[in-house]
């Protein structure tokens, strides 16, 4: 009765008939015990058919539970892999804006050095002017001495001249002053 093939319902053993025999069973009493179990093969059919319905609604967990699974996987691969992306993306625009401010402020104090040189050469060309000027003012100022000496100088020969009774002219003054 092991047999995969052969099942037996509640119907099959209640329709199952054992003959007559001399000094058999007494009929009453297995018409009792085939009537308890037919009634105790029904429950198990309702138990292994709920226990079946059960099972297949496990085996649809799982299923569903595994497809998630795998789902949550795959997510987490695709978020470990978008984070290391974003991570070599974020270094790779942190190496450039790097680079960047390196050629911006290399820039900038190339600016600054050529200002410095361009002042410098201002700075160099005034006091190259202010010599000029100065030695040019020097000039002026020994000429205005020159002539003021050479006027007082005039000016104590004609008061001697004055004295003496003779008179030059101004010209005279100015041409010999030279």
């Amino acid at each position: 009765m092991n047999d995969e093939g052969f099942h037996l319902t509640p119907v099959d053993v209640r329709r199952y008939d054992f003959g007559t025999a001399l000094r058999g069973y007494d009929k009453a009493r297995v018409d009792q015990l085939r009537e308890q179990v037919a009634d105790e093969l029904e429950r198990l059919t309702r138990v292994n058919t709920e226990l079946e319905a059960k099972a297949k609604g496990f085996h649809e967990q799982l299923r569903a539970f595994r497809e998630r699974d795998k789902a949550l996987n795959d997510a987490l691969i695709s978020a470990q892999q978008l984070r290391a992306e974003t991570k070599e993306q974020a270094e790779r625009e942190a190496q450039l804006t790097l680079r960047e401010a390196h050629a911006e402020a290399e820039r900038i104090v190339e600016e600054a050095r050529a200002e410095v040189r361009r002042l410098q050469a201002d700075l160099d060309s005034l006091a190259r002017s202010r010599r000029t000027h100065i030695a040019q003012m020097r000039t002026l100022a020994e000429r205005h001495l020159a002539e003021l000496a050479a006027t007082e100088a005039s000016n104590v020969d004609a008061a001697q001249d004055a004295k003496s009774g003779t008179k030059d002219s101004w010209l005279d003054t100015k041409v010999e002053a030279e």
